[in-house]
């Protein structure tokens, strides 16, 4: 499978979905620290800048459309004005690529927050591209992270098509990974300066932003199942 990554970051949903096994062909990022990030580690992949600059026509299309649009309009820590807000407002040009590409499944990742906040113009928005969809909020300790981390996903995937995989979009013990993840020391407590590291700021915020690459790649894994259960081929 194939996907193009929006909003991408310093590429946590990237990692964890070409671990479960799928290809990133492009990845749409307009902060230039992370972007330099993403050339370090997808040095083969194309990338581009402003999602606002972006047609469809520039980008190859792909299996699968993933992106963590800016949650600071919906977050409860932020602003709270919602999803028509100037950052996650953002969430508009990501549906417009979706409508323009027409992917096979769209997966989407954000705070809690968004389910006050603007789950019902998402899903809205899906359903009127002939998606349906299922969501969860998933904490990155059930996969065995030293932190809560608790994120929504949204998996989207053609109208009236429910393969058996995509049911089991939820943390039941039994389907959570069964095996040791390393996790790093974390860093020294710094009190948000940079300890002299370069880009120390721009890593802190990044890294903020991220996506836990397990939890990505346990939902990629179950997105790959159910195109393979769906194709006839199991």
């Amino acid at each position: 499978m194939t996907f193009g990554s929006l909003f991408s970051g310093i590429g946590g949903l990237d990692l964890g979905l070409e671990r479960a096994g799928m290809e990133c062909r492009w990845q749409v990022e307009i902060s230039e620290f992370c972007r330099r990030v993403l050339a370090k580690h997808w040095p083969g992949v194309k990338r581009y800048g402003d999602i606002r600059e972006l047609s469809g026509g520039e980008l190859e299309p792909v299996d699968l459309i993933a992106g963590g649009f800016p949650c600071q309009d919906v977050s409860h820590a932020g602003p709270r004005v919602g999803i028509d807000g100037p950052r996650s407002g953002l969430w508009s040009e990501m549906a417009r690529l979706v409508r323009e590409l027409r992917p096979h499944y769209v997966l989407v990742e954000n705070v809690p927050g968004l389910a006050d906040r603007g789950l019902g113009r998402v899903l809205g928005d899906l359903a009127g591209l002939g998606f349906d969809a299922e969501w969860k909020v998933l904490p990155a300790c059930a996969f065995g992270a030293p932190h809560p981390r608790e994120r929504m996903f949204i998996l989207a995937y053609p109208e009236g098509e429910q393969p058996g995989q995509l049911r089991r979009l939820q943390c039941s013990p039994e389907s959570l990974p069964q095996r040791n993840v390393h996790w790093s020391e974390p860093e020294p407590p710094c009190e948000r300066v940079a300890y002299g590291i370069p880009d120390g700021l721009d890593r802190l915020v990044s890294l903020g932003n991220a996506v836990v690459p397990q939890v990505a790649e346990w939902i990629g894994r179950r997105i790959v199942a159910a195109d393979v259960q769906t194709a006839g081929l199991l």
